[in-house]
């Protein structure tokens, strides 16, 4: 393994109690980074706090990253318990929402996974940049989807919020042009975590039949394409998109 020089930083790592989230804290701890954990489930939250410390400066947040009041007080715990800062953003936190025909997705859930992956994204940058914006450096990485890319059929709700969430990082990465904060998303074909439980063997079956390495992406693959670019090390790349789907996408 390679290593990231992210010594002395601090991230933000939504949804950092599971899979993807817990794998890029994972990587960023052994690159020399703190980490803050956000995340709804405090259980699970605690869990993974008392995992990682050996490795690192860890705090935890448990955090509705859909309640801008809590986002808000998220972001003032992080600064107290980091030495007032927070230089790398990573908004992982995301729902699938089930799989359905778009007539059939019932309005509240529809809105939910839009609340949750793209809503929150905004919310939590609108939190974080601000302080990057200060201290003249940052980073900020979008977990985005190649949904978002190619649309998937039977998760409408989930493809148009992916597809939104590039096309935020697209736009906050050209405010920024200047200030030395980059944005940029990467679009990941399946991993094999929890999210899959909310979804169909017909829809994960689909998936896995469009990747033509023949296999789902690993939660450590995905965490080392974040930390390279949550790293200063990524300096002229911003408002891009970082494919990472075994061949699925070539754009």
């Amino acid at each position: 393994m390679n290593r990231i020089d992210l010594a002395g930083r601090v991230a933000v790592v939504t949804g950092g109690a599971r899979g993807i989230g817990y794998a890029v804290a994972e990587r960023a701890l052994a690159s020399g980074a703190a980490v803050a954990l956000w995340d709804a489930d405090s259980a699970r939250l605690e869990e993974a706090r008392v995992a990682l410390a050996p490795a690192g400066r860890v705090s935890a947040h448990a955090v509705e990253l859909t309640d801008e009041a809590a986002v808000a007080a998220a972001a003032r715990a992080t600064l107290a318990a980091h030495g007032g800062r927070i230089d790398i953003l990573v908004n992982n936190a995301g729902i699938t929402g089930g799989n359905a025909p778009t007539w059939e997705i019932a309005p509240a859930e529809w809105r939910r996974v839009v609340e949750v992956n793209l809503v929150a994204p905004y919310l939590v940058s609108r939190a974080v940049v601000p302080e990057m914006i200060r201290a003249g450096y940052g980073r900020v990485v979008n977990i985005a989807s190649v949904a978002g890319k190619e649309g998937n059929p039977n998760a409408s709700h989930y493809s148009a919020s992916k597809a939104g969430l590039i096309g935020l990082t697209k736009s906050l990465a050209k405010e920024l042009v200047g200030t030395g904060v980059l944005v940029n998303c990467i679009t990941p074909a399946a991993a094999q975590t929890d999210i899959f439980r909310q979804m169909s063997e017909v829809q994960i079956a689909y998936m896995l039949s469009k990747i033509p390495m023949g296999r789902f992406v690993r939660v450590e693959e995905i965490a080392a394409l974040v930390c390279w670019l949550a790293s200063e090390e990524c300096s002229f790349s911003t408002g891009a998109v970082f494919d990472i789907t075994g061949g699925r996408a070539t754009y």
